[in-house]
């Protein structure tokens, strides 16, 4: 850390020069004696990325930031804050702190938190900007968490980890025993320490193989935020033999949609061709797999067994975007634009053998517009274009 970054001078400039093109500022040079452009450059890059995604640091006076890379790869504020509300208890050791988002949330529920952060100036970073956000029942450990965990003395209420989604040679895993820590290797110690965990992890991971690669998995909660599913959070309690409680929750404008169903899921769904509304799911629930769950909480039908659409007569809440069809036809991509008669459509595709691109590129029709086009498959086996409005 230098610290000069942090007089007013300087974090006036950094302030200042947020929208500024930064190639252009570098090539300018530094202003301040004793700080480096690139200093500069990296506090304005890494300020800037918080904006939207860490308002309460972007807006609080004195923070220092560290390397663009650390903001990118931590949490949100609003899934931080989102896991905070599934914890509870006297105390909690984050083994994975980085920049201290997870942390800092956790401390508002949490009478003490521990930060465990093997980076050097990463953890000295957290641990100032904890004392400027006024968080001080956070403890700051420079230490491996695994390392500082193993030989620690003290039990805890819960403990979090957040596995680097990158192997060693920085490709990007899909396997929970390819992230870093790979905790399969470390539940006996953490159980030794706590009887509650909770693991964040990549949404590219798949549930079910995850699901089976933990012990005693109580719930797992899937993470979208405008649509694009960020975390998935698995939730453990040692000894825990119960069902599994999937929870698929998608955040957006200030409000929360949730849907629940247990895994492995029995249910059966039903199954009819378009009805009245048409129902798409959010990207939370085509990442948990409650297909058949959503069709039978809401008493809706699926449209065929792999196109993940729903259709009902009767108006329902769904957790996704709803429809009104205004036609059903069989696809043929030379009658398409002429008998819809609009040049512009939003296209989306499911379970059908073209892509959006292929079918813009045979009709001639322009993304935009107030008419949706769903190309898919019906339960008769046959490519089918439903034209909607939006309820």
């Amino acid at each position: 850390m230098n610290t000069k970054l942090l007089h007013t001078e300087v974090q006036q400039f950094i302030q200042d020069n947020l929208q500024k093109d930064l190639p252009s500022l570098i090539l300018k040079g530094s202003p301040f004696k004793e700080i480096s452009i690139q200093e500069l450059a990296g506090q304005i890059l890494s300020k800037s990325k918080c904006q939207r995604k860490l308002p309460t640091w972007f807006q609080t006076r004195g923070i220092y930031y560290p390397k663009p890379v650390s903001i990118e790869q931590t949490s949100s504020e609003i899934t931080a804050e989102y896991k905070s509300a599934l914890v509870d208890g006297d105390s909690l050791i984050d083994l994975t702190g980085g920049f201290g988002v997870d942390s800092y949330y956790f401390s508002k529920k949490i009478d003490k938190v521990v930060h465990c952060e093997k980076d050097k100036d990463l953890s000295d970073i957290a641990a100032y900007n904890f004392k400027v956000l006024g968080a001080f029942n956070i403890d700051c450990k420079h230490k491996d968490g695994i390392d500082f965990l193993t030989n620690a003395n003290n039990d805890y209420d819960w403990i979090y980890v957040d596995p680097s989604r990158r192997s060693s040679n920085q490709a990007k895993v899909f396997k929970l025993e390819d992230c870093l820590p790979d905790v399969t290797l470390h539940l006996d110690v953490f159980f030794k320490r706590s009887s509650h965990i909770m693991i964040k992890l990549s949404p590219f991971l798949d549930i079910t193989s995850t699901i089976n690669s933990l012990k005693f998995v109580k719930e797992v909660h899937i993470i979208a935020v405008k649509n694009e599913v960020k975390e998935l959070i698995f939730l453990i309690e040692k000894g825990y033999k119960g069902p599994i409680n999937l929870r698929a929750v998608h955040m957006i404008n200030q409000s929360t949609e949730a849907f629940e169903g247990s895994f492995p899921s029995h249910r059966e769904a039903t199954y009819s061709l378009p009805k009245k509304y048409l129902y798409e799911p959010n990207s939370a629930i085509l990442k948990s797999g409650l297909f058949n769950e959503v069709s039978y909480q809401l008493g809706i039908d699926k449209l065929h067994v792999n196109s993940h659409l729903y259709t009902s007569n009767e108006m329902k809440n769904f957790p996704g975007r709803s429809f009104m069809i205004q036609s059903v036809t069989r696809y043929n991509k030379k009658l398409i634009k002429k008998a819809f008669g609009f040049s512009k459509a939003n296209i989306t595709t499911r379970n059908f053998h073209e892509s959006v691109a292929g079918i813009r590129k045979k009709t001639g029709l322009k993304e935009g517009g107030d008419d949706y086009l769903f190309f898919t498959t019906d339960l008769q086996d046959k490519a089918v274009v439903i034209h909607c409005k939006k309820v």
